[in-house]
């Protein structure tokens, strides 16, 4: 019966011109003879027994970060006693917001359990997956649904084994098989096998966590399931080359690597080998991804679709234990805390943060942050498919400046029109941001098509994904080209003139034939935004703009002082003489679909375009604790030069 299964396997993986360039060398026979030497012993996800009797030996240190999660944890897992069980209540297309809630509850439970002992644990853990196993489905249709349900069901399943009772075990085991391991060999529900995103990461995941759990029951699928993933997760993971960057910015790196870790951890716990996809291009160094992007006002440089906050990554605990890389945890301790010192009991169960309990299993030896050294660059650029470069002045100094820059396409996973956007930090509080994305719901709902990135899409009328709502240029009202790509060309981390140039001419493609941003951080703190633009039409309007939490102190032809929590910045228009700041009202909807933006306000400027077609814009900002400002004093020079 289970020999049915790997013809359709093999028509998954064997596609000529799809699977054969990123195949891992593992044959399924292998796969085979490395799922039967399995011990037939629970848990086995992630960690085993011998590693929870480690992780209940290594508490009693109240004051630790271990041990705060951890009655957190447990506490979490109390809370759960008077949440009934999930429903299966769709919004719109997903279902993903209860299985979200599935994996949140299955691993407080679960990890409270082994934590304890207790059974109190086990019972509420048995309600939650037999209700989930009465489910008429997972909902396939969005895949991600199934893969996150499958994996918390695995863990619950798992973790909680030997307390099980038999009937309860059948229970879930058929359901982790029917409604989710067999679905991608059974049924056509298999389009995300070769996902190049965040999905395959999640999907993979999911099936192999289902797959491992049931092992001993269903070996053959156990093994074509695993064969799948190490074939095919490769193609979301060439994301990360060649430095470990994130095409889909840092909200779905969250997502998509933890999901990856998970993965990794399960194949290298289970069968003694993550079979070489920790060695994939960038892996190495995608652990320090998310202290690069993060300014030191605590805030994300969100490029693409997702907001500027950051939540502890219990993933980060992982990569710092693999690559002996424990300054990749700068600021982490503190987020955890946060996190838990912020819960609101009322959340319990709601799908929060539900990979934290995982921290519990990959906190090394907590060392303090000041007897660490910061081997991490100040100065970095991605080189990636979606290039990013990012500048900052120190990563001691809480008042330190940053700045990033970034490049690519809107047509790129989850892109926006933010081609040449930039985010700004200084003195502690971020000054230029981004809006992040429109909610998908929102919009689906309307019937508008937002994952279509063709020029006339829907995406493109969200004044969240256009570049009017953006800190980069506008040429006379008009969009960037959408299938339009631009690479930063120049790129310095010479201490005294670090700079990133981005040739910007593809995504204003008919608009002009030449367009570059820049941008440099000089020894004062200041940040230096230069645009040079060439062979636009006489009469052509350029806006730059910079969208603001700031509110605005004093405004005087070319000069802008901006206030936030009693700190200041200066904007000064340098070039061209003349011009003078305006400001765009970003806080009221644009369109009934589109979402207010309290709080925001855009400082912006419009130039015309002379008769010889060329503008250079140049903007420096200020922070108010410069000792030593540039500011209007800054001499000019073209970007040929920098």
């Amino acid at each position: 019966m289970h020999r049915i299964l790997f013809p359709l396997l093999l028509a998954l993986v064997a596609t000529p011109g799809i699977a054969q360039d990123t195949s891992v060398p593992v044959s399924i026979d292998d796969l085979r003879t490395r799922i039967a030497a399995v011990a037939k012993t629970h848990p086995r996800l992630i960690a085993d027994a011998a590693q929870f009797d480690a992780l209940r030996t290594s508490r009693g240190d109240s004051s630790s970060t271990r041990d705060v999660l951890a009655n957190a944890v447990i506490r979490h897992a109390d809370l759960l006693a008077d949440v009934p069980p999930i429903t299966r209540e769709q919004q719109g297309r997903r279902l993903l917001s209860q299985s979200r809630r599935c994996v949140e509850r299955m691993l407080n439970l679960s990890m409270a359990y082994q934590l304890t002992g207790e059974m109190k644990y086990v019972e509420r853990g048995k309600q939650e997956m037999l209700a989930i196993a009465e489910f008429s489905d997972w909902n396939p249709s969005h895949y991600l649904d199934v893969a996150e349900m499958t994996l918390g069901m695995a863990i619950g399943y798992d973790w909680m084994f030997d307390a099980l009772d038999d009937a309860s075990r059948q229970t879930i085991r058929q359901a982790i098989k029917d409604k989710g391991v067999s679905l991608p060999f059974t049924t056509k529900h298999n389009k995300w096998v070769r996902a190049t995103n965040n999905w395959g990461q999640v999907c993979h995941c999911g099936m192999t966590a289902g797959a491992l759990a049931i092992l001993e029951d269903e070996p053959e699928l156990a093994a074509q399931t695993v064969h799948n993933a190490i074939q095919n997760v490769p193609r979301s993971m060439k994301a990360f080359a060649p430095h470990g960057s994130y095409p889909e910015g840092p909200g779905y790196w969250a997502y998509g690597t933890s999901f990856n870790v998970m993965l990794l951890a399960m194949l290298d716990g289970v069968l003694g080998s993550d079979f070489d996809l920790s060695q994939m291009a960038g892996f190495d160094e995608t652990g320090q991804y998310m202290a690069l992007i993060t300014g030191p006002s605590g805030e994300t440089f969100n490029y693409a679709d997702g907001g500027s906050g950051r939540k502890p990554q219990a993933a980060l605990y992982w990569f710092a234990r693999r690559y002996q890389r424990p300054d990749w945890l700068l600021g982490e301790d503190a987020r955890v805390r946060a996190e838990i010192a912020s819960f609101d009991p009322r959340e319990a169960g709601s799908g929060g943060n539900r990979l934290l309990p995982l921290a519990l299993l990959w906190i090394g030896d907590e060392k303090r942050l000041d007897e660490t050294e910061i081997r991490m660059p100040l100065h970095w650029q991605s080189e990636s498919s979606t290039p990013v470069a990012v500048h900052r002045s120190s990563w001691t100094d809480p008042r330190s400046t940053f700045v990033g820059l970034k490049a690519g396409s809107p047509s790129a996973p989850h892109g926006q029109m933010d081609t040449g956007s930039f985010v700004l930090d200084a003195d502690g509080v971020r000054w230029a941001l981004d809006l992040g994305a429109e909610g998908y719901h929102g919009i689906e709902s309307r019937g508008m098509n937002l994952w279509s990135a063709a020029q006339d899409s829907d995406r493109w009328k969200i004044f969240r994904q256009c570049n009017a709502g953006h800190n980069t240029l506008v040429i006379d009202g008009k969009l960037q080209v959408a299938k339009g790509h631009a690479e930063i060309t120049d790129f310095s981390s010479e201490p005294d003139f670090p700079h990133s140039v981005a040739d910007l001419s593809s995504v204003y493609r008919g608009q002009a034939e030449k367009v570059r941003r820049g941008v440099a951080l000089l020894p004062s703190g200041e940040v230096v935004i230069q645009d040079e633009l060439d062979g636009l039409a006489t009469g052509s309007r350029v806006r730059w703009g910079m969208i603001t939490p700031a509110q605005i102190e004093s405004r005087s032809g070319q000069t802008l002082q901006l206030t936030q929590r009693d700190q200041r910045l200066k904007l000064t228009i340098v070039e061209p003489r003349g011009a003078s700041w305006t400001v765009v009202n970003t806080e009221q909807p644009r369109h009934e679909w589109d979402s207010p933006n309290p709080g925001t306000q855009m400082v912006a400027y419009e130039v015309e375009a002379p008769a010889s077609g060329e503008l250079r814009l140049v903007v420096v900002a200020t922070p108010g604790s410069c000792g030593a400002p540039v500011g209007e004093r800054f001499t000019v020079g073209s970007l040929e030069d920098w």
